[in-house]
C-alpha cells in the first residue's frame, strides 16, 4: 500500500462512527520527526457526572498505550472548537492527591466543554510528564527531599518535560477539527501544536487554584516551565459535594 499524507487520507465523513470505517486502512506518511500515525478505533455514548460524551478510542503506530478523545457535540469539520489536552495522572484523576491539580483540571476542563455547543478533550497516556509512573513515584521521592518538579526529572536523567504532542496533533486531524480554542495554561501546548499544523486560534486560560500541597509545584510550573498561572484561582471543583478531606499525616512537599 502506497503512504498518504496526512491531509489527503482523513477525509470528511458524516458521523463520528463512520471515523472507524474509513481509518480501516490508514496508512499515512505520520506527524512528526517520529512519523506519528493515529487510526480511531472505536467509538461509543460516554454519559459522565459532568454531561454526555461520544468516547473515541485511537491506535497508534508509536507506542501501546491507548490514547482517548472525549467528544462533545459535533466537532467533524468544525473551527474553534474548545479542546484540552490532559495528560493522563493515576495519582491526581484517580486517587485524588492533592500534590497536583490534575484532577481539579480534569474535571473542570470537562465541565466547561459540556457547556460548549462542541469540544474535545484528548486523554493522553503521558503519565507523569512522559516519564513513566514508576519514574514519577521517584521523582517524587526526590521531591520530598527537597527537589523541585524540574530539578526532580533533572535528576532522573529527563527533561523537564518528556511529552510529545504529534500524537495529539494526529487525533485532532482525525476528527476533521480545522482548529482549536486550547484550554491551557501551558505555551508549549500552543506551540506543539502549531508546530504539527494544527490552528489554534486562541488559548483559555485554566484556572485552578492553589492548595497546601500544590502550590509549590504550581510556582515551579510558573516559573521554571513557563505557564500562565494565577494563582488565585477559582473555588475547587465538588467531588459529589463532598469538601477535601486531608489525612493528618498527608503533607510533604508538593509535586508532580
Amino acid at each position: 500500500m502506497t503512504r498518504l499524507p496526512c491531509t489527503a487520507s482523513l477525509t470528511s465523513v458524516p458521523r463520528l462512527e463512520d471515523l472507524v470505517e474509513r481509518d480501516r486502512e490508514h496508512d499515512c506518511e505520520g506527524f512528526g520527526s517520529h512519523s506519528i500515525c493515529v487510526k480511531v478505533e472505536a467509538v461509543a455514548d460516554l454519559p459522565t457526572r459532568f454531561g454526555r460524551f461520544r468516547i473515541v478510542a485511537f491506535w497508534n503506530n508509536r507506542d501501546e498505550k491507548e490514547h482517548i478523545a472525549l467528544v462533545h457535540g459535533d466537532v467533524l469539520g468544525a473551527e474553534n472548537v474548545v479542546t484540552r489536552l490532559h495528560s493522563e495522572c493515576l495519582t491526581g484523576d484517580a486517587l485524588g492527591s492533592l500534590r497536583c491539580d490534575c484532577r481539579d483540571q480534569l474535571g473542570v476542563a470537562l465541565e466547561r466543554i459540556a457547556a460548549e455547543p462542541c469540544g474535545v478533550l484528548l486523554y493522553l497516556r503521558q503519565e507523569g510528564r512522559g516519564i513513566g509512573l514508576l519514574n514519577k513515584v521517584r521523582a517524587y521521592s526526590l521531591q520530598d527531599s527537597g527537589l523541585d518538579t524540574v530539578d526532580a526529572n533533572l535528576a532522573l536523567g529527563f527533561r523537564d518535560d518528556e511529552r510529545d504532542y504529534a500524537i495529539a496533533a494526529h487525533a485532532l486531524a482525525s476528527l476533521t477539527v480545522k482548529s482549536v480554542r486550547l484550554l491551557t495554561n501551558n505555551p508549549k501546548k500552543v506551540a506543539e501544536l502549531e508546530k504539527h499544523g494544527i490552528k489554534v486560534t486562541d488559548r483559555i486560560p485554566h484556572v485552578i487554584p492553589a492548595n497546601d500541597h500544590n502550590r509549590f509545584y504550581l510556582q515551579t510550573k510558573a516559573n521554571r516551565s513557563g505557564h500562565f498561572i494565577d494563582f488565585d484561582g477559582k473555588p475547587h471543583v465538588p467531588e459529589q459535594d463532598d469538601p477535601v478531606v486531608v489525612a493528618p499525616d498527608a503533607g510533604g512537599p508538593s509535586a508532580e
